[in-house]
């Protein structure tokens, strides 16, 4: 977005805050609250991160265009001097079929010009922002970077409630 008095481009807003109770830090993307961590873990160190944080949580997984550029907006916000990050995808034992953390179904990719490098057991595990802003790359899953996890909305119950929120 560009700001029309200075010229100069201004910062696309953050989603909303997730509107769950105790989850006020996180951010609503579709149907899902995320929460982007500046911990650098290896891929599934960041996995079980994710899990203990909320019930249901896991590593992000994308699903849109737009979810995607809500992620990106979220790690430029937190630290824009080192946009990599983990995703949930990971390739399913060398085959080239790559799978989600959370089990969702594997319909929206944006890879980086020659990714991902398939076939290679050293790169099995997905990050966003290697060499393309906003692309995905496969990696190494002992690198360590930060992450995103996400939980679905509808997960968490209020409490003395019987109610999802």
């Amino acid at each position: 977005m560009i700001d029309n008095k200075s010229g100069r481009t201004a910062m696309c807003p953050l989603p909303e805050s997730c509107n769950v109770y105790g989850f006020t830090d996180w951010y609503k993307v579709g149907k899902h609250c995320v929460k982007y961590f500046n911990n650098y873990l290896n891929f599934t160190d960041a996995e079980f991160s994710c899990r203990a944080k909320a019930p249901g949580a896991h590593l992000v997984s994308v699903h849109s265009e737009e979810h995607n550029g809500l992620l990106l907006r979220i790690v430029k916000k937190f630290n824009p001097n080192d946009l990599r990050f983990w995703l949930g995808g990971f390739e399913f034992f060398e085959t080239g079929k790559f799978s989600w953390t959370d089990g969702s179904f594997w319909g929206f990719q944006v890879w980086t010009r020659g990714e991902p490098s398939i076939y290679t057991s050293a790169e099995e595990c997905v990050e966003m922002n290697w060499k393309e802003i906003g692309r995905w790359n496969d990696d190494d899953c002992y690198a360590k970077k930060n992450y995103m996890c996400a939980f679905k909305r509808n997960t968490i119950l209020k409490p003395g409630s019987e109610k999802m929120e």
